[in-house]
């Protein structure tokens, strides 16, 4: 059904509900009430879930296995790009729904969240998520449209021809993916970080990212783009950015003296 959703296919969660009625002799609302627990999972995950089953905290930590490997055995789930109404038409080079960036006053209740940030650090969504070198790099050639877009659009189509993808072009390691303007003719150096999950999802930052960010303040951003295989949303921190996130040392060096 998830499947399905995210497609835009039609399907009936009530004939599914009745077949697995048949099948595991459970009540409808129970049935019901597990797949908000599976939604719940998946939001850990930093997966997306089926918007009709609203995430339900309270279910067993089993669960929690039992979803991870799934995904496992189904990496082409993890890789998969945004649907074809994403990019049909004019929307494949139309700019992106750029929001406000999450803040304390919109966070989920304490529980929720915390049960959440705690399957999310368990099963390393951020690292999972900067592994997926296809998810990063559709990421990354979604904002290259979008900067085309929102230049093109601002009457700066000199600027539009001048955007480089310096990760591709260049390889990784210049503390940022893409080398862009405002309309004024600013620099924008783009550091993009992609995930398939909501917006609060956990991301990696290198220590590279961080001193770019930090030598080249009024230049360099981070996109974070979310929701990104089903209708792509975004939102941007500026430097410093331990102002927006927690910032979290994940390996140290070890060096003798």
């Amino acid at each position: 059904m998830l499947s399905d959703d995210v497609a835009g296919r039609p399907y009936s969660k009530a004939e599914h509900n009745q077949r697995l009625q048949e099948r595991i002799d459970r009540s409808r609302k129970s049935i019901e009430f597990k797949h908000q627990n599976i939604s719940a999972v998946l939001k850990g995950l930093g997966e997306d879930w089926i918007p009709g089953y609203r995430p339900a905290f309270h279910f067993q930590m089993s669960l929690i296995d039992a979803v991870a490997r799934w995904l496992a055995r189904n990496p082409d789930w993890l890789a998969r790009r945004p649907t074809a109404r994403e990019h049909s038409g004019l929307r494949e080079t139309s700019p992106l729904w750029v929001g406000p960036p999450p803040t304390l006053s919109n966070q989920p209740p304490p529980q929720e969240l915390e049960q959440t940030l705690h399957i999310a650090r368990k099963f390393d969504v951020a690292g999972r998520d900067e592994r997926n070198r296809a998810l990063g790099w559709a990421g990354e050639e979604r904002v290259l449209a979008h900067e085309h877009a929102a230049l093109t659009n601002a009457g700066r189509t000199d600027l539009a021809r001048k955007i480089r993808w310096v990760s591709k072009e260049d390889g990784d390691g210049a503390g940022y993916d893409i080398a862009s303007f405002s309309p004024d003719g600013r620099p924008r150096l783009i550091e993009v970080k992609t995930t398939n999950g909501w917006e609060r999802t956990p991301f990696h930052v290198t220590r590279n990212e961080l001193a770019v960010a930090e030598e080249r303040r009024t230049e360099w951003c981070l996109f974070r783009l979310w929701s990104f295989s089903r209708e792509p949303k975004a939102f941007e921190l500026y430097p410093p950015l331990d102002a927006h996130v927690s910032l979290t040392a994940m390996t140290f060096q070890a060096s003798f003296y």
